[in-house]
């Protein structure tokens, strides 16, 4: 007898389980998402990014520094417990915006660009933008903006990726020989020491406070921090807009700690040659 028909039943078989396999994992996929999970009512989900002493960082495993303080002491005020989620500074505001995180709490300066998509609370600190240059160096610099600027084409200008300091050095300096954008403030003051002239940059553009921080942790590095600061800025929380809620209550704790003089305490401790 000939096996054709029974082969061809088989196929036939075959086939017909493959089809209703595809069939059911297509249904898998076409399935509605489901929704995020909601956050815990009694957590405070704190945007942090460790690598910007004095506001944030990481000391003994430990999470620490100026914003580190006041998120616990925030977070009590509003009868929550604090949870730090430690993310790259350009995730911070995507992670704010995609609820994953309630607050950023992480040394950010009040920009109009930021102010489109997310509001902040008042300001807890005036801040400003600072340049660090080699120290065997320094005297080949200038110490204000005009001077930088016309020096301008013979620079090799290193930022943070995502702050304040990259949309100054861009806007700004677009004559420069090179601007590199690094992912933090270490990898950039390593740019500055590296003996490597393809790899080494003549200026780090940086908030002031993280880098009078860092100069006075590393004073044996052939580092100093251009004297003349080259913005005014304001930092405060980040949040998002459809949480009124929350920013109210940042605003009455700021201005709480503040009259109290307890802000005063908190900055002078962490930022002792603030004025």
């Amino acid at each position: 007898m000939s096996t054709a028909p029974f082969t061809y039943r088989c196929n036939l078989i075959i086939a017909g389980l493959i089809f209703a396999f595809l069939m059911a994992g297509c249904a898998q996929t076409t399935k509605t998402p489901s929704e995020p999970k909601v956050a815990d009512a009694a957590t405070l989900r704190v945007g942090v990014t460790t690598t910007s002493p004095p506001f944030v960082f990481k000391q003994s495993g430990e999470i620490v520094g100026l914003d580190a303080e006041m998120a616990r002491e925030f977070a009590r005020f509003i009868g929550k417990t604090p949870r730090f989620v430690d993310l790259k500074w350009d995730d911070q505001i995507p992670a704010l915006l995609e609820n994953r995180t309630d607050i950023i709490m992480s040394g950010m300066s009040i920009t109009n660009m930021r102010k489109m998509s997310i509001v902040f609370s008042q300001p807890y600190y005036r801040s400003g933008l600072m340049a660090m240059v080699r120290k065997s160096e320094a005297n080949r610099f200038p110490v204000d903006f005009y001077g930088l600027l016309g020096q301008a084409p013979a620079m090799r200008f290193g930022v943070v990726k995502g702050t304040t300091g990259e949309a100054y050095v861009n806007n700004n300096f677009q004559s420069a020989q090179r601007i590199t954008a690094y992912q933090s403030t270490r990898e950039a003051m390593d740019a500055l020491l590296t003996p490597l002239l393809v790899n080494r940059i003549d200026v780090f553009i940086q908030d002031g406070p993280i880098l009078l921080m860092m100069l006075a942790e590393n004073q044996s590095m052939d580092l100093t921090v251009l004297p003349s600061p080259l913005t005014d800025e304001y930092l405060a929380w980040g949040m998002r807009k459809t949480d009124p809620g929350l920013k109210e209550s940042a605003d009455r704790f700021l201005d709480s700690i503040s009259k109290s003089g307890q802000l005063e305490s908190i900055v002078r401790r962490w930022l002792p040659y603030s004025e």
